[in-house]
């Protein structure tokens, strides 16, 4: 891990090193050539992918999870893990719940009457990543609040192994959550295939879920033809920590994040030189037993600790780089994140761990990474809903709004829209 101290502000992204553009471009050509054999060869070029790049060598019939599957899942899991997905599965489906909101109505003017009704996405697109290690977490996150939305379908993807098993764990999830519709696609491969849709994999109208840089880059190409929840990139937390707080915990919150890939990143900002020493000496004694060190032996070189000089210097280091998890790790943390403008979750105290919010608190996990979360929000309920407007105008009410719509028509020199006003109003005036 680096350690940078008391860095000038015109250093920071030099320091920083992240761009919200980041994939290479042989990561670019890549995905484009897969898109653009999916649109156009369909299921054949999908078993030619997943054959090629997953090893799962199948007919069409076999990219779909059989009930059977979902149901010889159940008994795979062991009763604890159901258990605790149960669990999760409950707090994150409170938490969402909780965000609906009701239709919206307002007289603006007598006779004229706005509304804003919640409608649903119809079809949805879930990706779930299942390479290094089957994300069933990711599941929970995204069905959950699309059942809550009500989204007309929804449809998973998520890569087999070469013997062409999902995970049990992802199945079992999926049931919990009353999703059937699952195909064995993984990487760029599903992400095309969700967007433009296949004989056999049926296109969607708006696709969510993480995923590596290749799952990103296909997001961010066919988000010209289909939504996406947002964009983002590897993995991320930002850890702000004065000298209450405990130097063990910052290195598990640390080396939790670092785990995620060999691109992720973490970043210690402190104003405590002996907290900053401490962790450094804490991260190597805990990341020697953990499975995954290999990679975090990667991620750990694109990792940090800044000394700054107050508070408010964190805070702005921290709004600038806008990360993807924040925890907030000072004596008073209350006042603190109250100057936070920028970060996709927030996590505070000495026991607030970052991981809470990837597996059972309640909140989503799936957020914006790369620095987007300067204008994105993390998936939420409104991420599955659309906003529609409705307008009702009556008679007197156009009588009273239409000379004003007839001005500012004129004034633009629409007079085709100032004429749809005049003959409603010479109708009403019994003029002919």
């Amino acid at each position: 891990m680096k350690i940078y101290r008391y860095p000038e502000r015109k250093d920071w992204p030099a320091i920083l090193g992240r761009q919200k553009t980041g994939v290479s471009e042989q990561v670019r050509e890549t995905v484009s050539k897969i898109i653009s054999d999916i649109r156009s060869g369909g299921d054949a070029k999908v078993l030619e992918y997943t054959k090629s790049l997953d090893g799962y060598d199948t007919d069409a019939r076999g990219l779909r999870v059989t009930r059977e599957e979902i149901a010889a899942a159940d008994a795979a899991v062991s009763d604890d893990l159901k258990s605790a997905i149960r669990t999760a599965a409950e707090n994150i489906r409170k938490f969402h719940a909780a965000q609906e909101t009701g239709d919206i109505v307002v007289e603006t003017m007598p006779g004229v009457v706005c509304r804003q009704k919640n409608v649903p996405v119809g079809n949805v697109g879930l990706y779930v990543p299942g390479g290094t290690a089957p994300l069933f977490s990711t599941v929970l996150m995204l069905a959950i609040p699309a059942s809550i939305a009500g989204c007309g379908r929804i449809v998973l993807c998520t890569p087999a192994g070469k013997d062409g098993k999902v995970a049990p764990v992802i199945l079992y999830a999926a049931g919990l959550c009353g999703v059937s519709e699952i195909y064995k696609l993984g990487g760029a491969v599903a992400v095309a295939a969700m967007a433009y849709g296949t004989e056999t994999i049926p296109g969607t109208d708006k696709i969510f879920g993480p995923g590596n840089s290749y799952v990103m880059e296909a997001k961010r190409q066919v988000s010209q033809d289909c939504a996406i929840d947002m964009p983002a990139g590897p993995s991320e937390v930002m850890i702000i920590a004065d000298g209450s707080a405990r130097a063990d915990f910052v290195a598990a919150d640390f080396l939790s994040q670092l785990e995620h890939g060999r691109d992720s990143q973490a970043i210690l900002l402190s104003t405590s030189e002996s907290l900053v020493e401490e962790v450094s000496e804490k991260l190597p004694l805990q990341q020697a037993g953990l499975s995954r060190k290999d990679i975090v032996d990667v991620s750990l070189t694109k990792s940090m600790a800044v000394l700054l000089s107050s508070e408010d210097e964190m805070v702005e280091f921290s709004n600038y780089y806008a990360p993807e998890h924040l925890i907030i790790a000072t004596k008073d943390y209350g006042r603190t994140v109250e100057k936070i403008r920028n970060a996709g979750s927030v996590f505070l105290g000495n026991y607030s761990t970052e991981s809470a919010g990837d597996y059972a608190s309640g909140t989503n996990h799936t957020l914006p990474t790369s620095g987007w979360a300067v204008s994105c929000s993390g998936v939420n309920l409104s991420a599955f809903m659309k906003k529609m407007t409705i307008q009702e105008i009556t008679e007197e009410g156009l009588g009273t709004i239409g000379p004003v719509i007839e001005k500012m028509a004129m004034a633009e020199g629409l007079d085709a829209h100032a004429n749809a006003v005049a003959v409603r109003l010479k109708k009403s005036d019994g003029r002919k």
